[in-house]
């Protein structure tokens, strides 16, 4: 399988799951000139832009390290293009959350919550 190919698989694992755990999704890779959002969706009041990043081990480091400083800037411009086309206000509490999937099974999924804080 090649790496788009497991990514969607990865990405559809993660939307499952977090939908078990109450999150409606409302968008799978959204992309636009900003970047790309693997999953937006709503958790509560929150509108959540969610990472998915997937290691088959753990050679090299966590899969939410390669979230970097870089690359949350990467999905925070893109969230604030999404809110703007969408017409959501300022006001509108949002968080960012990254899925760590490693391995294979629901105990392979970890959620952190307010990521990029």
């Amino acid at each position: 399988m090649n790496k788009r190919a497991v990514g969607s698989t990865r990405e559809a694992e993660a939307a499952s799951y977090l939908e078990k755990n109450g999150y409606q999704i409302l968008e799978h890779n959204y992309r636009c000139r900003q970047g790309e959002i693997d999953l937006i969706a709503r958790d509560g009041r929150y509108l959540v832009f969610i990472e998915v990043k997937y290691r088959r081990t753990l050679r090299s480091g966590y899969p939410e390290e390669a979230v970097d400083k870089r690359k949350q800037q990467k999905i925070w411009r893109t969230a604030r293009y999404y809110l703007y086309r969408h017409g959501y206000g300022e006001d509108t509490p949002c968080r960012f959350d990254v899925v760590s999937i490693t391995g294979e099974g629901p105990q392979a999924i970890r959620v952190i919550r307010d990521a990029f804080s």
